[in-house]
């Protein structure tokens, strides 16, 4: 099928702004799924601090996700979310199966976040000139998630 969404970027424009999209959006999906693996495998004496605040990540990159992909849409590019496309590009570090003791899981989402933080860092970078509302998207989406990683650390400080 032609591509039915025209974008007011340009073709190079939009090729920047899109692969910075599909990227987070990668990246946000694998993110909210090793929360959730993390929320059902928790133990430990800070159990219930830890499982409420896995939900909280997990909300927030849905969110994040569907924002981004709407954003690659209303720019003419079909974002790609399936299980196979995630596992294959996705930068975040993962999280292992099984029962997780709450320190290693906190340990786990930090390293996650940074990653994910890192990558959507350089995507700020090449998305300021080609789509400053992209840029904007992305940079919204890294205070939140630096604030998170804030919190997240701050548990075992």
């Amino acid at each position: 099928m032609t591509n039915p969404i025209t974008s007011t970027l340009n073709e190079d424009q939009q090729k920047v702004a899109g692969q910075a999209l599909q990227g987070t959006v990668v990246d946000l999906i694998d993110l909210s799924l090793i929360a959730k693996q993390a929320h059902w495998n928790v133990l430990g004496r800070n159990f219930r601090s830890v499982h409420l605040a896995l939900d909280e990540l997990v909300i927030a990159a849905r969110e994040f996700t569907d924002a981004a992909a709407e954003r690659a849409t209303a720019i003419g590019v079909s974002p790609d979310g399936r299980a196979a496309t995630v596992a294959k590009d996705s930068g975040a570090k993962g999280f292992g199966e099984g029962w997780t003791k709450d320190s290693e899981v906190i340990a786990a989402i930090v390293d996650n976040l940074a990653a994910v933080i890192a990558r959507l860092r350089e995507r700020i970078t090449t998305t300021e000139d080609a789509d400053p509302v992209t840029q904007d998207l992305l940079i919204s989406f890294a205070a939140r998630l630096e604030q998170l990683h804030w919190m997240w650390q701050a548990q075992v400080a």
